[in-house]
């Protein structure tokens, strides 16, 4: 059985919906970054500095020490400033995801789908474009009077 949202719940549907995109957009582009910050440091063996020696940006080597990797780099880690916002801004956008979960009353698998588009890169936006049509079908249809026939 499952259970339909409150119709007093709408208009917190719809804004918990519109914080949700733009969670989700927001998300899906720092994961971007991210990987594309990855691949940098792990296969090209550089990292992304702001206004140090290098100048306003620069792409500083990354080399092999006793520890791992080690910066060569002075000023603002941009590479790290990436990791940082997206780690918190993903937490943001769990919250988003659990806020829309819970007004549309869905299963706990739906929750699970939502948070996965933030950890694997393209599907945030595919999970939002889903998410905000089954959001605003369900809502539809449950607005739309149901008129009965008599026999």
């Amino acid at each position: 059985m499952t259970l339909a949202p409150k119709p007093e719940t709408f208009p917190r549907i719809r804004s918990a919906l519109k914080f949700y995109q733009v969670c989700s957009y927001i998300t899906g582009v720092m994961l971007l970054l991210l990987v594309a910050e990855m691949l940098l440091k792990y296969v090209a063996h550089l990292e992304l500095f702001a206004f140090g020696s290098g100048g306003l940006l620069s792409l500083e080597p990354v080399l092999e020490g006793p520890e791992g990797l080690e910066s060569t780099g002075d000023g603002v880690n941009l590479s790290i400033g990436i990791l940082i916002v997206h780690g918190w801004f993903y937490v943001v956008y769990l919250i988003s995801s659990f806020r829309v979960w819970t007004l549309m009353r869905w299963n706990l698998i739906r929750l699970l789908l939502m948070a996965a588009g933030g950890v694997v890169p393209f599907l945030s936006f595919i999970v939002e474009a889903r998410i905000t049509r089954i959001v605003r079908d369900q809502l539809a249809a449950l607005q739309t009077p149901t008129v009965e026939v008599a026999p």
